[in-house]
């Protein structure tokens, strides 16, 4: 099995999300990186309930790669503790998995 990952982090706004984005993209840390339609959050943070519009993003990239992932993440968020969740890839298309190896390597 092509060992893969999918991180996901939402961010703010579209403009932060591509500029996030293009920095894994340069940085080879992600083969490919969806930035989705805004949606609408509800949370609790410092005993308040918040709404907020974000943007989810999902990353795919190698699981040797995730710190670094996750360290540009909390640089660039301007969120004090921002969403970071990552899901293990047990299966897809296998040239698929081969080409996120490619491109992250």
């Amino acid at each position: 099995m092509i060992e893969t990952m999918l991180v996901i982090t939402n961010f703010p706004d579209k403009k932060s999300a591509l500029t996030f984005a293009q920095a894994l993209i340069d940085k080879r840390l992600a083969a490919c990186v969806n930035i989705m339609n805004g949606c609408t959050s509800v949370y609790r943070w410092q005993n308040n309930t918040e709404i907020a519009d974000e943007i989810p993003v999902f990353i795919k990239t190698q699981p040797a790669h995730y710190q670094q992932v996750e360290e540009l993440i909390v640089a660039m968020h301007p969120y004090e503790l921002p969403e970071v969740i990552t899901v293990p890839i047990t299966g897809g298309l296998s040239d698929y998995l081969q080409w996120i190896i490619e491109e992250t390597t």
